[in-house]
């Protein structure tokens, strides 16, 4: 094995070695994270109110990457690293408890009231002119003597 081997090997175990220390970070922050994470963080513990007990209901998430590397190029050496992370919560809706009887009320994105029903009203205008347009197309062509 020749020194250059050495030092190649040598560099890969490093490598190797910043990518496991780098994984148990992310692991870490994502276990702290996590269990913060959660419906009452972003909106709020259930209220009580005259018999009626209101718990929020969201969809919570998180993610997380890293990576880090090294390059040999000629007599110059280079290594770095990066990493980033991000949250996001959605309301889904609540659960109502009233009378011993719970109830699931989903909140509705205004967006599906006014988008669908659009959506719907065009594909049925531009459906009924090409269907107008093919009908009238093949009438004219039955007319004709070839």
């Amino acid at each position: 094995m020749t020194s250059q081997d050495r030092q190649t090997q040598a560099g890969s175990s490093a490598d190797l070695g910043a990518a496991h220390a780098s994984a148990a970070l992310l692991e870490r922050l994502a276990d702290k994270l996590g269990g913060r994470a959660s419906v009452a963080a972003v909106f709020g513990e259930p209220v009580f109110r005259e018999g009626i007990t209101v718990v929020p209901v969201a969809k919570v998430g998180f993610g997380f990457g890293g990576g880090a590397g090294r390059e040999k190029a000629g007599d110059k050496d280079g290594e770095g690293g990066g990493g980033g992370g991000g949250a996001g919560a959605k309301p889904l809706g609540f659960i109502e408890i009233k009378d011993g009887t719970a109830t699931y009320k989903p909140i509705r994105d205004p967006w599906v009231d006014v988008v669908l029903p659009l959506a719907t009203l065009l594909v049925g205008v531009a459906g009924s002119r090409v269907l107008r347009a093919v009908a009238k197309s093949r009438s004219g062509r039955r007319g004709k003597v070839e």
